[in-house]
């Protein structure tokens, strides 16, 4: 991959809107990170339009810690970032999510992946996590394959290079050289920054032992609005990129196109009951997920009939909605 310069500095920056209830342990993880100095870390919020107490936190958080804020005004995850990085200066950037809370040693072991890689973005598995059946059930969807369809950083892999990964530490130079993430996308900006990266010869490089804990959603309402809307922009990013497409992203709408017009076809007497062939088929899967589901309560097992098919259903729906709008 040809020398690079060996990096020492951390700017870690994260777009936050409305996570009253989160923000604060996502902060505490970056400041419990191991074998950082305090000269070597400087931390960014980009704060949006949030309409709950979250830039009450934020205030807060700055009288602990020596947190710099910046204003998001269109509350945009990708114009977030941009900002924060703009107003940041060390060698390595690390992206944060409000959702989420880094591993101790994630930010020291990624500096030692990039020096030794001379890749230009890191990042590893997001680690679903759940205190609610709910959220424990949605959880368990987001880590299996059946879930999310099985993308290493959800459900793990060999290290080494990749299409994309979750969240990301990257060179300050890479993101410099092509312009930071692309703030047109509300969705998917991740994987289109990390494609322009694979594009302009650089590695995208995917290590199982970095971890970033991940809280799901609550409640069903958030879930199914979160999966719509990503899924509607994965349908954009894909009528762009199609070379580029995982298969895997075409499950979702063809569950949706096999189980509506099956039932259309039985509805209507038309090859008698085979029509319900597609719906029995992912009930069976439904079922085998629940009864497998290990470490799950009983509760949360029968959350799972909820999760799994507004995940899919949710996302397909978005897909397809997605192919036929102009972004």
């Amino acid at each position: 991959m040809g020398k690079t310069k060996d990096l020492k500095t951390f700017s870690f920056v994260m777009p936050v809107l409305n996570e009253e209830k989160h923000l604060a342990f996502a902060v505490e993880s970056i400041f419990e990170q191991k074998g950082i100095e305090k000269g070597e870390i400087e931390v960014i919020l980009a704060l949006g339009p949030s309409t709950d107490g979250t830039n009450l936190v934020a205030e807060e958080l700055k009288k602990r810690f020596p947190v710099k804020i910046v204003q998001n005004p269109t509350g945009n995850t990708a114009a977030g970032l941009n900002r924060a990085i703009q107003a940041s200066q060390n060698d390595i950037v690390v992206r944060v999510d409000a959702h989420s809370e880094l591993s101790p040693d994630y930010s020291i072991l990624a500096k030692q992946i990039l020096n030794e890689t001379g890749a230009a973005n890191v990042g590893g598995v997001m680690k679903a996590v759940g205190f609610t059946p709910f959220r424990q059930a949605v959880a368990f969807a987001y880590n299996s394959r059946l879930g999310l369809g099985g993308g290493s950083y959800h459900v793990g892999g060999q290290a080494g290079p990749s299409d994309s990964v979750y969240l990301g530490v990257f060179r300050r130079s890479v993101l410099q050289d092509l312009g930071g993430f692309n703030d047109t996308l509300v969705r998917g900006q991740d994987w289109e920054l990390n494609l322009r990266i694979r594009n302009s010869g650089k590695v995208v490089w995917f290590d199982p032992r970095l971890e970033v804990t991940y809280h799901p959603r609550s409640n069903l309402g958030k879930l199914a609005k979160q999966f719509f809307t990503t899924g509607s922009w994965r349908a954009s990013l894909t009528k762009s990129h199609l070379q580029k497409a995982n298969l895997r992203y075409f499950a979702p709408p063809a569950l949706v196109l096999s189980t509506i017009f099956g039932l259309f076809l039985a509805i209507f007497g038309i090859f008698g009951w085979f029509g319900l062939i597609p719906l029995i088929t992912y009930l069976a899967l439904l079922l085998f997920a629940s009864i497998t589901a290990s470490g799950l309560s009983l509760i949360a097992r029968l959350c799972l009939y909820l999760a799994l098919p507004t995940m899919h259903f949710s996302w397909g729906l978005g897909f397809i909605a997605g192919l036929f709008s102009r972004r």
